[in-house]
Order: C-alpha cells, then sequence, then structure tokens
C-alpha cells in the first residue's frame, strides 16, 4: 500500500513539473495581459522574480521565456502562474545591468497555444534596499481584528512578522525608521496599552507617554532627523464620519493638530508657537536631508462648530530648524499653495539626495486613502516646479510613499487593482526626475496571493537591513505598566 501510495505521488509531482512543448503556436500581434502588468517596467537589479498570471482564467497552461542581448535564457511553464527559479532570475539580471530583457508569452486555449509579442523589462543599475516594512490590516472604518508589522525581504519572498497584536490588547501603527536604518525606530501602540516605543543605538526598546499637559495629546506621524538625535511628531484630535460631500465617503479628519521635536539625548519635546496655532491645522512633519528644515503640511482651521469637510485643504510649508541648539526658525515659508487651486497637500517625503520632494495632491483634506483622485507629484527642490508622476500614477488612489536610502525608488500605496486593497507599488525616479512605469510588489502565484490575503499593506517603509525586531520582548514592554514622560522645552513667543 505504501509502495502504491509512493508510486501516485511520484507520478502527480512529475504531472505538475512536466513542461509542454508549445507547437502549432496562433502567433498574436498584441502583447499579453497579465497580472500584475509588468509590461515595460524598471526594475531593480536585486529584485525578487516578477512571478505573474495571465489576466484571463480560461487559461489552461502559461508559457514564459526570458531572452536578452546577450544569447542567455530562463524558461518556466505553469498551470497558474509563471514562478522563475530565485538563483537564475538573478544570475539573469545580474547579466544584463542596464539593459533590458525580454519576456515572449504563451498561453494555451481550450483551442490551443497562443503566443504574444514579446515585451520589455529593464534592468537598472540602481539597486534597490534590502526590504520593506508595513502594517498589515483588514480595510475598515470604525474597527478592527488581527493586524502585525512585517518585514519582507525585496531579494526574495521571505517575510516575517515584527509584532501582531495577539500578543496584547491595541494597535499597532506608525512604524518609521531613520533613512531605513532600524537602528533608529518609533512604533506607536495605541489602546489599553498605550505608548511610543523609541529604539535608539544600543537596539533596546524604551516605552513613552508622549502626551503632556502642555500639548495636544499623543505624537503621531513620526519622522526621524537624519543626525538620530531627534524626531518629529504631529499630535492631532482626529474623527472620521460618512459624508455627502463626495458620495457618501468615509472621511478622516483632524478637528486640532499641533507640531512638535522630540529632543531624544534630552527627553524634550521642543516647542515652538508657530508650530502650535488654534486656527491652524498643522500635521505631517518631515525633515530636509540637511536636517536644518521642517517641512510640513497646515490647513486653516474650520470655524467652531463648522462642518465643511470638503473645504479644509492643506499646504506644503517650510520653518528653519538648527540642530545644534533645537531650535526653530522665527519665519514659515510658503512652498505648494494648494489652496489656491482648491486641492491639498498630505505626506510630503523629501529625497535623501535633496534633489526631490514627493507628496500626494487631492481634493480636500489630509487622509488621501480614502480620495480614489489622490495622485502623486514630485516636486524640484532646486527649481520649485512640481509636475504629477504619471508613470506611477493611475485611476485611483495613490497615497502613503517613502524613499529607498539611494534616493532612487520610490515604494508607495495604491488601490489600482481592485479599488479595496491597499498594495505596494514601486517606481524608479532618475537623476532628472523621469519617473518609470510603477510596478507591484512580486509574490509567488500573485493573483492566488493578492485574491487570497484580503489584508491592505499599511505605511510601507524601506529598510537598509534585516531590523532583527524582539516582538516577545517589545510585547513584554507593552505589557508592563511602566512608561517614561516625556519632558517640555517651549520657545518663547515671538509677540
Amino acid at each position: 500500500m505504501r509502495k502504491i501510495l509512493y508510486i501516485l505521488l511520484s507520478l502527480l509531482i512529475f504531472s505538475a513539473c512536466t513542461i509542454e512543448t508549445v507547437s502549432d503556436a496562433r502567433q498574436e500581434t498584441v502583447q499579453p495581459q497579465i497580472y500584475p502588468d509588468y509590461l515595460g517596467v524598471t526594475i531593480p537589479v536585486n529584485i525578487a522574480p516578477l512571478c505573474f498570471n495571465m489576466a484571463n482564467e480560461d487559461v489552461l497552461r502559461i508559457d514564459a521565456v526570458i531572452t536578452d542581448n546577450h544569447g542567455n535564457n530562463l524558461h518556466s511553464q505553469g498551470e497558474e502562474s509563471i514562478e522563475f527559479d530565485l538563483d537564475d532570475w538573478h544570475t539573469l539580471l545580474g547579466q544584463n545591468l542596464g539593459d533590458s530583457i525580454y519576456v515572449t508569452v504563451s498561453a494555451k486555449f481550450a483551442d490551443g497555444w497562443h503566443t504574444y509579442r514579446p515585451f520589455s523589462i529593464y534592468v537598472s543599475p540602481d539597486s534597490i534596499d534590502y526590504g520593506l516594512c508595513y502594517r498589515l490590516i483588514a480595510p475598515g472604518y470604525e474597527v478592527w481584528s488581527k493586524m502585525g508589522i512585517y518585514e519582507r525581504n525585496l531579494s526574495s519572498f521571505d517575510e516575517r512578522a515584527l509584532i501582531e497584536n495577539t500578543q496584547f490588547e491595541g494597535c499597532v501603527n506608525c512604524h518609521s525608521f531613520n533613512r531605513g536604518n532600524p537602528t533608529n525606530m518609533s512604533l506607536h501602540i495605541r489602546g489599553p496599552h498605550g505608548a511610543t516605543l523609541l529604539r535608539n543605538g544600543d537596539g533596546s526598546f524604551t516605552a513613552y507617554n508622549t502626551k503632556t499637559n502642555q500639548t495636544l495629546g499623543f505624537c503621531v506621524y513620526p519622522y526621524w532627523h537624519p543626525s538620530g538625535r531627534y524626531v518629529a511628531y504631529s499630535t492631532n484630535a482626529t474623527s472620521q464620519l460618512f459624508h455627502s460631500a463626495d458620495h457618501n465617503r468615509i472621511e478622516v479628519f483632524d478637528t486640532a493638530s499641533d507640531l512638535q521635536v522630540y529632543d531624544v539625548d534630552k527627553n524634550e519635546l521642543l516647542l515652538s508657537p508657530l508650530l502650535k496655532q488654534d486656527t491652524v491645522y498643522e500635521t505631517f512633519p518631515v525633515f530636509s536631508p540637511d536636517g536644518r528644515s521642517l517641512y510640513f503640511c497646515a490647513a486653516r482651521a474650520l470655524p467652531e462648530g463648522g462642518h465643511q469637510l470638503d473645504s479644509i485643504r492643506y499646504n506644503l510649508y517650510r520653518i528653519d530648524f538648527d540642530p545644534e541648539t533645537g531650535s526653530f526658525g522665527n519665519h514659515i515659508e510658503t512652498i505648494i499653495d494648494a489652496e489656491a487651486h482648491h486641492q491639498s497637500v498630505s505626506f510630503p517625503r523629501p529625497s535623501y539626495d535633496g534633489r526631490f520632494l514627493c507628496y500626494t495632491l487631492s481634493d480636500y483634506g489630509q487622509f488621501s486613502i480614502w480620495h480614489h483622485e489622490a495622485d502623486l507629484y514630485l516636486l524640484n527642490l532646486s527649481t520649485g516646479e512640481s509636475y504629477p508622476m504619471t508613470g506611477a500614477n493611475s485611476e485611483d488612489t495613490e497615497s502613503f510613499h517613502n524613499w529607498s536610502s539611494n534616493s532612487r525608488w520610490l515604494v508607495f500605496s495604491s488601490r489600482r487593482d481592485d479599488g479595496l486593497y491597499t498594495r505596494p507599488y514601486f517606481c524608479h525616479v532618475d537623476a532628472n526626475g523621469g519617473i518609470s512605469k510603477a510596478f507591484m510588489l512580486p509574490q509567488r502565484n500573485p493573483h492566488r496571493f493578492y485574491y487570497e490575503r484580503l489584508l491592505s499593506f499599511n505605511v510601507p517603509d524601506f529598510i537598509i537591513g534585516p531590523t532583527h525586531f524582539d516582538g516577545r520582548k517589545a510585547c513584554q514592554i507593552i505589557n508592563d505598566e511602566y512608561r517614561k514622560d516625556f519632558g517640555v522645552r517651549k520657545e518663547p513667543s515671538s509677540n
């Protein structure tokens, strides 16, 4: 009996691995429709294999042959998806640095094989960072269940959980690193065990209570100073509701918000009256690459009792910051006056080389993930020119984004796939601000992966190496009652 089972199993494996000959194929004049759409994309040399499915579900079998200009080739065939061998894939990309590879796809239907016109993929000499860190969460409005923070190796398909909320009661969010370096990390916990976990230098975590009697509330939306000494935060009184301004859409909005900078060395929140105005909603602070400026978004506050949510529009501003003294400038400069064009800026992110600043532009508000019109824009910091990132944008939502450490790759959140789930996409940005066509985070059998894993990828951020995050130790700290309080240092009013 055991021998019979072994023979049957061997036959199944052999059948699954059998390569059919693509014969008598009908030659199509069009390129294939594949999922995800990898036609004509630019990819880093160290990215994981671009496995794919046919978009047409009537396909019985798929065949793909990759060739290059040097006589090399790579072949794969499967019933559901094309899955390239990891080592063979990386060898081929390494042989084509700064060159294109060409993919010929054949698909077997009930009437036989069809071979499509080849498409190209350009292999950029600009590599991408080691990995990506993100939160996985089910889309929702008022409630949530299991969620966690995960890291993914971008050269393979390896993913691991850093921390999940199954070990404590609460929500994990707002993970942040200093230019992708996991040595400097900020992580927020919300709920009964609320805290901000900070890791600095030696890799150990401290749990902080970031709410003080001189500030609006808890610190959120962190962004590290390049020195690692400071972390910029906003503090927001946030609400959400369905409204009729735009087809009964859910809207997340602030009823108050301020900015502050935390001095890690002195355990002090640095406050400026210019960044703490009752008539202004300030949010999304980010340091410039040289650490001497603070960019942020701000909007005029609604009048008391006002609910005109579609009239809240954020502009992009800048204020000087002195890292030697921890003091702010006495003047706020307008960088982008989006309100003048009846639009709103959110999520400013300067490239680390100081060339560009990427931001999200929507019709109003600051929580752009629910705005189908939201697109990415690029600001040239030398010329002041600002333009849409056409290669990255789609007909649906583009929202949160972050730069790779070499400032050549952008990861961003998009709902272009189905309008419901947020998934990570990448695009290349060259030294002149040219934008490549975006591609989705690769997965084995991507159609099965994305359509069976009913979770959104939230707040994607690059990491330059493994985080070495000890989730068990972090949960012990979270479940402990001890919280270290923030001190406060206020700048005098200029009035």
